[in-house]
């Protein structure tokens, strides 16, 4: 089952975006605030468009938290990029990102499933195994061939993250959003140093390193390349 995002706002940007984020494989609906219809929807996130007021928004966040039911209810809030005091004004009142117009849906859609796994509402499994690499989530333990691989917190976000994808290529702006919170200024180079010491501390000079660049685009967990190499020796 998708994971559910309501968006609150009706306007026709509004039902614009709700298309796009459908595409990349969300369950969408777009609706005017309404605290028992949120209730009764029970969303798996919520998304304030940019349309809403400053002062609607921030009690829309207020109430949510307030409320036993949606205490823990991802929110994001679309801001115009002319107002960037609303971040901090978004964030106290309960937001948990805040993202400033322009931005492409690329970015927001890889928010939205960071926040949706960061809340437990994806059931992915305990264990995570690569090629010969091992990621345990329960006691955030990873070994390559039974040797313990010691690495920082955030590193160990990034290659959950990449094991999740496997064979699949990610952005830069995508391992941010996953790897770090909310509002963290991280540029390309940040995410290309903590890759390098990733790639260090899971490297075994017997075998190819799973974790690849792919020119133009950024990283992808590649295990395939590393069974291709075994099937070789």
């Amino acid at each position: 089952m998708h994971p559910h995002i309501v968006i609150i706002d009706k306007s026709l940007s509004t039902m614009k975006l709700a298309h796009a984020v459908e595409a990349a494989g969300l369950t969408v609906s777009h609706t005017a605030w309404d605290s028992s219809l949120l209730l009764a929807i029970r969303p798996d996130l919520l998304i304030l468009s940019a349309q809403v007021s400053r002062k609607a928004g921030l009690e829309i966040c207020s109430i949510l938290r307030g409320q036993t039911a949606t205490r823990q209810l991802p929110i994001i809030v679309l801001t115009p990029a002319t107002n960037p005091a609303d971040r901090v004004l978004y964030l106290e009142a309960g937001a948990d990102d805040v993202v400033a117009e322009p931005f492409s849906v690329g970015e927001l859609v890889a928010r939205i499933q960071a926040h949706i796994r960061r809340a437990g509402l994806q059931r992915d499994p305990n264990i995570l195994q690569g090629s010969s690499i091992k990621l345990d989530r329960t006691s955030r333990r990873v070994t390559r061939r039974g040797r313990e691989v010691r690495i920082g917190p955030t590193e160990y976000r990034m290659l959950e993250f990449l094991m999740e994808n496997e064979g699949r290529a990610l952005t830069r702006a995508q391992i941010i959003a996953n790897s770090w919170s909310c509002g963290a200024e991280i540029d390309d180079r940040t995410v290309d140093v903590h890759i390098g010491r990733l790639r260090r501390a899971i490297d075994n000079r017997w075998e190819p390193n799973p974790i690849r660049t792919v020119r133009g685009v950024g990283y992808i967990f590649d295990s395939e390349r590393c069974c291709d190499a075994e099937l070789r020796a």
